[in-house]
């Protein structure tokens, strides 16, 4: 009897580990880039009032990050909506809303906040986590790190991670929490990879990368991904470090 028991509740676990579903939702990510001095203005803004308004309009909040060397005064954020509908229904809504108006028009009476918006449009991949650990070790920060593919070699690269690169980041500690492509081709839909992960500190990722390609097993992998391809499978790598703001819900 407790065999059956244990059984039933193995082949239980066992499906429903094989029925989670990929997450199809449409992603935003935004980069607000603050006026001088007047990025905390910016971010009381979100704090006590956009945040809110987003949700009230089927915005999904997904976190809400500072560069630690933020030369830029930037703001870096990400929404995912239903579908692509439903996110341009999502923000008709929310710049006609007159609470956001009001709040937009109060906040802007000693001059604008924002200098530059930049917006790209994702998805995630088939293999980026299914479920996003929101809080994790107190003091964690965040490395978005974005990866232009040689030409025609974006399947390539997506492989070689999907395969071994999300296996080994977490062999030597690092936290896999979301995997993008962009949707739209003028963008880069056809050789761009952003992707986010977490470390316990700045200090504790750069070790990491530097004991990951010291790794025999990442070495070989890349190895013989380049050979297949006929050469490297990335034009370049950008890594940014961030700080999560006081109201991301991922923290």
């Amino acid at each position: 009897m407790k065999n059956l028991f244990f059984f039933s509740a193995l082949l239980i676990l066992t499906c429903t580990s094989h029925t989670l579903k990929q997450d199809n939702r449409f992603y935003e990510m935004r980069i607000y880039y603050a006026e001088q001095g007047k990025l905390e203005d910016l971010l009381a803004r979100f704090r006590n009032h956009t945040t809110k308004l987003f949700k009230k309009h089927g915005m999904a909040n997904e976190g809400y990050w500072l560069p630690i060397d933020n030369k830029d005064n930037k703001l870096v954020y990400v929404l995912s909506f239903p579908n692509r509908e439903a996110r341009e229904a999502s923000w008709k809504a929310f710049v006609n809303d007159p609470e956001w108006k009001k709040v937009a028009a109060e906040s802007e009476k000693n001059g604008k906040l924002i200098n530059k918006i930049e917006s790209f449009f994702m998805k995630t991949t088939d293999f980026s986590p299914k479920k996003i650990k929101k809080k994790g070790q107190k003091g964690r920060v965040f490395e978005l790190r974005t990866y232009k593919a040689t030409p025609t070699n974006l399947e390539n690269l997506l492989s070689r991670f999907r395969n071994h690169t999300c296996k080994l980041f977490e062999k030597h500690g690092m936290t896999n929490l979301w995997y993008w492509t962009y949707t739209d081709k003028e963008q880069g839909a056809d050789d761009m990879l952003v992707y986010l992960l977490s470390h316990p500190s700045k200090e504790a990722g750069l070790k990491a990368f530097d004991n990951f390609r010291q790794d025999t097993a990442w070495i070989a992998v890349r190895k013989a991904s380049e050979e297949k391809a006929g050469g490297s499978l990335t034009v370049s790598v950008v890594s940014e470090y961030m700080i999560p703001t006081d109201f991301s819900v991922i923290k």
